[in-house]
């Protein structure tokens, strides 16, 4: 008996979008929905290698601005989407996800209770940095300018030009004054 595993349909022809000045690493993985989720990435921003984008969990799209950074490492999954801002720099390991599984019942398996309702997705304003492994979960909004220290779990969201960092992320600073360096990286 042969076995035929069914081909996976394509994803619509604009279902990605890469502006001509952008760079993509060939060693970084984007997978566009089959299900009229988009994914476009802006002029002059880089994607660089081990990166993943992926359009799972929901119908949200993923927008990055122009002239950002996303490095080795980050996960970005569509789920309520996301949107990010111009100049924005996302440190290796950061993981934006905007999905939240359902887990309330006991007699299903959390693997098959799908989702909880949509907190609006992810934010992110232009000049904002993200430091090394902060993960950005549904609803997170990041205004322009701030910052997000290494490590952080943001769910909420951060006035423009304050930083952000522990688990769950707090003010610990504004960018601009006299304030702790350490734990941005």
């Amino acid at each position: 008996m042969t076995h035929k595993l069914a081909a996976a349909p394509e994803p619509p022809s604009d279902a990605l979008t890469v502006a001509p000045s952008a760079w993509v690493s060939p060693d970084a993985r984007i997978f566009p929905s089959v299900r009229g989720t988009k994914i476009a990435i802006g002029a002059g921003s880089r994607l660089f290698e081990f990166a993943v984008i992926r359009a799972v969990g929901g119908s949200g799209d993923i927008v990055i601005g122009e002239r950002c950074m996303i490095n080795p490492h980050c996960v970005l999954y569509s789920g309520s989407g996301i949107e990010i801002g111009d100049d924005v720099a996302l440190a290796p390991g950061v993981q934006i996800v905007p999905t939240n599984h359902a887990y309330h019942r006991r007699d299903i398996p959390i693997a098959q209770q799908g989702f909880l309702p949509s907190k609006g997705g992810v934010l992110i304003g232009d000049d904002v940095w993200v430091g090394a492994n902060a993960v950005l979960l549904d609803g997170a909004e990041i205004g322009k300018g701030a910052v997000i220290a290494a490590g952080a779990v943001v769910s909420g969201k951060v006035p423009p030009y304050e930083i952000w960092g522990g688990v769950p992320a707090k003010k610990i600073g504004i960018r601009g004054e006299e304030t702790r360096q350490s734990g941005v990286s």
